[in-house]
């Protein structure tokens, strides 16, 4: 017996193994690798490392700069969770029903987040031309030409113009995620609320809203964090700028790494971005589950 409780666990461990290898190697060290060179002075580009012990951090909490991308990322955070996921729902509610018409549908919805993001941010840059582009030349299409304005060069209107192709590329992953969810929903519910008189609108918030809800959390923990790591598409249209105006703590982490070469002072930014998505996401998690046992 003892033979075989020995010989189980080896085999636990030996599948384990290759799993906490790649973990170890992909995640955990270089979340190290960060924090330990965020203590010194490096450009990245030579082997020299001058210890500085907790300047960057100093630094970093009293660069302007710096506390204008945590605001700009908030943004961020409150547009992915107030509209990605709300589009994604009302996109998952339209193809619930498996037939020939919503399977196309959820093909056509499905579309834009199959695009490369290097494509999506290309060809939204050019919709935003103010010369040539679509959105301006379709507002002076339905006469309404004071509002054609340089979308992505007004300090104003660049980082909504963004937010708006960051959720249009975005809701149909939440679609896919939400409509799994409804369909998991007992139909006996419904019928039953049928039975005893309840309209459609009483349905959706006393029982699909209910039912989904833990695919609700996951997908505001996925938002969140997604948020807070966002880069690429922001980086394409406008470079963080004009000024501070777009720049997100990713694109402002990239520049300091690899436009100012001081890989220290990225190190310092790329740890604190760590901490406060483990943070909120512990938050949201924790906050949920005090929520459920109320």
């Amino acid at each position: 017996m003892k033979k075989f409780k020995n010989s189980k666990i080896t085999l636990f461990i030996v599948f384990l193994l290759p799993t906490c290898l790649v973990f170890s190697t992909f995640i955990l060290y270089p979340i190290f690798s960060t924090f330990i060179n965020s203590f010194f002075d490096w450009s990245g580009l030579s082997a020299n490392k001058t210890f500085i012990g907790l300047t960057n951090y100093i630094n970093l909490f009293q660069d302007s700069s710096f506390k204008a991308t945590l605001v700009n990322n908030l943004y961020v955070i409150i547009t992915s969770v107030l509209f990605q996921i709300p589009l994604g729902l009302v996109l998952a509610l339209v193809i619930v029903k498996n037939n020939v018409r919503n399977k196309l549908l959820s093909i056509i919805y499905f579309l834009p987040y199959l695009l490369s993001t290097m494509a999506v941010g290309l060809v939204w840059t050019l919709f935003y031309d103010p010369y040539f582009g679509v959105v301006n030349n379709a507002l002076k299409w339905i006469g309404v030409e004071n509002w054609q304005i340089t979308w992505l060069a007004d300090p104003k209107t660049a980082l909504i113009a963004v937010l708006i192709v960051v959720v249009w590329f975005y809701a149909p992953f939440y679609m896919v995620i939400l409509r799994a969810a409804l369909v998991g929903v007992p139909k006996s519910l419904y019928e039953a609320a049928d039975i005893d008189g309840a309209s459609k609108t009483q349905q959706f918030f006393k029982i699909t809203l209910p039912t989904i809800k833990p695919t609700l959390v996951t997908s505001s923990i996925l938002s969140i964090v997604g948020s807070l790591k966002s880069f690429d598409i922001f980086y394409i249209m406008t470079n963080g700028g004009p000024g501070t105006s777009a720049e997100l703590v990713g694109t402002y982490m990239y520049k300091q790494a690899f436009v100012n070469y001081k890989m220290g002072y990225a190190s310092s930014i790329a740890f604190v971005m760590f901490l406060i998505t483990l943070l909120v996401s512990v938050f949201v998690k924790t906050f949920n589950r005090r929520r459920g046992q109320a």
